[in-house]
């Protein structure tokens, strides 16, 4: 298995319990390995996975899709 990474950013910044809802969210996704919001950075949504099972836009469209405004960074 490889790991690859993106970071979403979400805007406005979420509650706690917003975040914490997103993060479970996306664990459900297959291949999602590690989402997580830093202390501090409450805007930036940062998601290990697998390539292989799914890719950043599809990410991107989860967390559109649970109502948030959201863009890719760094592309």
């Amino acid at each position: 298995m490889s790991l690859s990474d993106v970071m979403i950013h979400i805007e406005p910044a979420l509650s706690a319990d917003a975040r914490s809802s997103l993060e479970e969210r996306m664990r459900q996704i297959d291949g999602v390995i590690a989402p997580r919001f830093n202390p501090g950075k409450e805007h930036l949504l940062l998601i290990a996975f697998d390539p292989d099972k799914t890719g950043p836009a599809d990410l991107l469209g989860a967390v559109k899709s649970a109502g948030h405004a959201a863009q890719q960074v760094g592309v």
